[in-house]
């Protein structure tokens, strides 16, 4: 049965409902920061809004202060979801590195491989709004990174407009859902503001319709109390984090290209202007994703390689072959030129006993002790030609099929002829 791309993506991302949802890693800080928004509210709602009911000079205007509440935090959560369950702008990886970078390496081991012998250059120039830019090359994707891409370490994936990963909505920030977390942390921060102003007028109520202190009154409603430390607290996070990204979107950066350049003073190649900055982020259009997680997987057709790799290959190869041939060719020519020095050895040994025995037949002591003289003068012969086949032993079952074979005619005259010659020696001793 076909898989869809969701169910062999490689990335770390985690994908609910069959692929429609796309989160992070680490989507479980989610609970956490939904625990952060809605216990506070329901808190609020119960403890403090709802005394403010009546509170108003038209009777019933006091609901409205729930109502905001309630309507408020919906609209946060809903940034929150359009921020960390959507693609931040995930560029699919390529399943072979681009043909148009390839370089060839004969120095890989193991002969002409295709992958281990390509090579890419770390980095190339393009050229942004007139300015030259690094554009890196990613291994794990092997693509060449788009500009303002970076890939994210937690995610495994190279991200468009990459600003930072993050943990607290359990999905990296990048080009396609940027907008939606400043809104999301913008829209944090005036809930957290929302909320202490009306906890502080809810305490300010209880001063008026009671006559008492603050203290009197804080005692009186110490949830107020509570909502307006954890406000106050919270309002450093997001309210700092608001600040610093409305910086810079003034300027046109992201979070990594300011952590990561800021002692470089290169120039900002991006910036247009903060009026035609804001409007790049708020309203431009937002790319469509190049993804499609619920599509089906097609089989890959393998592709043939360049034919520049196919010549080069071929050619390596073809030098390869010829060296260990002309290396296989020497050794067998080696070991059957051996092999025939050790017959020859042989055969001489073997005349040489039949001419002993034969003078040993005629008798006589001259031509007994002369015939152990011709042993002697040979026995060293005899026993170096022995030593050499045994040690060569191992190569005749090696290259049995591949070895000289010596005619057996040849093997008689070759034994023939030294046989005469030994006993005309012999004779010419007597």
């Amino acid at each position: 049965m076909a898989k869809r791309v969701y169910q062999v993506w490689q990335g770390s991302n985690k994908f609910f409902l069959n692929g429609r949802f796309i989160f992070g890693p680490d989507a479980r800080s989610l609970i956490v920061t939904l625990m952060l928004i809605i216990v506070p509210v329901i808190i609020f709602c119960t403890l403090v809004a709802r005394h403010l009911r009546h509170e108003f000079s038209p009777y019933n205007a006091g609901y409205a202060v729930l109502v905001a509440a309630i309507a408020f935090t919906i609209y946060v959560l809903l940034l929150l979801f359009l921020t960390s369950a959507r693609d931040p702008g995930i560029i699919p990886r390529n399943t072979h590195p681009p043909e148009e970078e390839v370089r060839y390496d004969s120095s890989a081991e193991g002969g002409a491989r295709y992958a281990p012998g390509l090579q890419f250059p770390r980095t190339k120039e393009v050229m942004v709004n007139g300015i030259a830019v690094k554009v890196k090359f990613c291994e794990t994707c092997m693509l060449y990174r788009p500009p303002r891409c970076s890939h994210c370490s937690i995610c495994n994936n190279c991200v468009e407009r990459f600003d930072h990963h993050c943990p607290w909505v359990g999905q990296c920030i990048g080009l396609r859902n940027y907008r939606f977390f400043f809104m999301f942390v913008s829209s944090a921060t005036l809930l957290c503001i929302y909320v202490f102003a009306m906890s502080a007028f809810y305490i300010k109520v209880l001063m008026d319709n009671q006559n008492d202190t603050v203290w009197k009154a804080m005692k009186e409603s110490p949830a107020s109390v509570i909502l307006m430390a954890y406000c106050f607290i919270s309002l450093w996070f997001v309210g700092g984090l608001t600040g610093f990204h409305l910086y810079l979107i003034s300027t046109n950066q992201t979070t990594y290209e300011n952590f990561r350049y800021r002692a470089d003073n290169r120039i900002n190649a991006y910036d247009r202007g903060c009026l035609n900055n804001f409007l790049e982020i708020f309203c431009s259009k937002i790319k469509p994703s190049r993804n499609n997680f619920r599509a089906y997987v097609q089989e890959e057709i393998q592709r043939p390689p360049p034919l520049s790799f196919i010549h080069e290959a071929a050619t390596a190869a073809a030098s390869a072959d010829e060296e260990h041939l002309d290396s296989d060719t020497r050794e067998k020519v080696q070991d059957d030129l051996g092999l025939g020095e050790d017959l020859l050895k042989i055969s001489q040994r073997h005349n040489i006993e039949e001419i002993d025995e034969e003078l040993c037949d005629r008798g006589g002591n001259g031509t007994h002790h002369i015939s152990s003289e011709v042993n002697s003068v040979l026995d060293s012969d005899y026993h170096r030609s022995l030593t050499i086949p045994e040690i060569r032993h191992s190569s005749w079952g090696r290259r049995g099929s591949s070895s000289w074979e010596i005619a057996p005619e040849v093997l008689a005259t070759n034994s023939r002829s030294h046989h005469v010659s030994a006993r005309e020696e012999a004779n010419q001793l007597v």
